[in-house]
């Protein structure tokens, strides 16, 4: 802890309010180590796959070869910064049902926020829940945010998913996902004739509105696509991470669920993973 936090700290006079403050000082500061230990482990593991070996990564940064070794297997793994940093901030939009007064969670976001809550926590993450209220007024300028919530419940979502470059929704009687590149549709299965037991979701980054930063979002076409994109990202984080690190990408994800449960079965991308700077 810096001096100046420590001795600002130390000088409250009302105790309880001392007391808050260090321990919101203190969890801060432990986020810090958290996210300092996973920087160290991803640049030592980025220098040994150009090809340097441990020895000399321990010689210039004047640490032994044991402990670089001990580094790069252990502490937070450097795939958990493609959920984003330090405390993320999880949004599940809220619903209007038929017959029911109050605004309601769709079960399938729950489980699929719950889930997502249980990865970001296994990376070091703390996780910060709050709902995209009725009608779909959510602030998107801020960091480490991760939207769960299609352009149907909110017209904000809406407009951020048009600024993507390579996809678009289009609503049809039903909602597909066209890949402007390839002129390619996705379709859900429950709306083909005959239904079929397969969704597709959208999982992206996208620059917030103020520019100043990036959202992650994904939404099933139904929801048994958004738990997918959640069993997707726990199996192949570490691959998604490789591929397009912080930057900014979208892609289009195939879901095969149980028909009787809703519950992914399979998933993988049925799109390329297009990153936004190459497009």
């Amino acid at each position: 802890m810096p001096s100046s936090d420590l001795e600002r700290i130390a000088a409250i006079a009302d105790p309880y309010q001392l007391i808050r403050a260090a321990t919101e000082r203190l969890s801060a500061a432990q986020q810090e180590v958290t996210e300092l230990a996973r920087l160290r482990r991803r640049i030592i593991q980025e220098l040994h796959a150009q090809g340097i070996s441990y020895a000399q990564i321990a010689e210039q940064a004047g640490l032994s070869r044991g402990r670089i070794h001990q580094i790069k297997h252990t502490g937070p793994a450097p795939e958990g910064a493609f959920l984003g940093t330090g405390t993320l901030t999880l949004a599940t939009p809220l619903k209007r049902e038929a017959g029911n007064a109050r605004p309601v969670v769709a079960m399938e976001d729950v489980t699929a926020a719950k889930r997502l809550e249980d990865l970001a926590r296994g990376f070091g993450l703390a996780v910060s829940l709050e709902h995209v209220p009725l009608g779909g007024d959510i602030d998107l300028n801020r960091p480490n945010l991760i939207v769960i919530c299609g352009p149907k419940l909110s017209p904000i979502m809406a407009e951020l998913y048009e600024s993507d470059p390579v996809f678009e929704w289009i609503k049809d009687g039903a909602w597909t996902l066209k890949d402007r590149r390839t002129g390619q549709s996705y379709r859900s299965g429950e709306d083909s004739d005959p239904p079929r037991p397969v969704d597709y979701a959208y999982l992206g980054r996208l620059a917030r509105p103020d520019g100043d930063g990036s959202v992650l979002v994904f939404t099933g076409i139904h929801p048994q696509g958004t738990l997918g994109v959640v069993d997707l990202l726990t199996s192949e984080i570490a691959t998604l991470w490789g591929q397009v690190g912080d930057h900014r990408f979208s892609t289009v994800v195939a879901v095969e669920y149980d028909p009787a449960t809703g519950e992914p079965v399979r998933a993988e991308l049925a799109s390329p993973l297009y990153r936004h700077e190459d497009t």
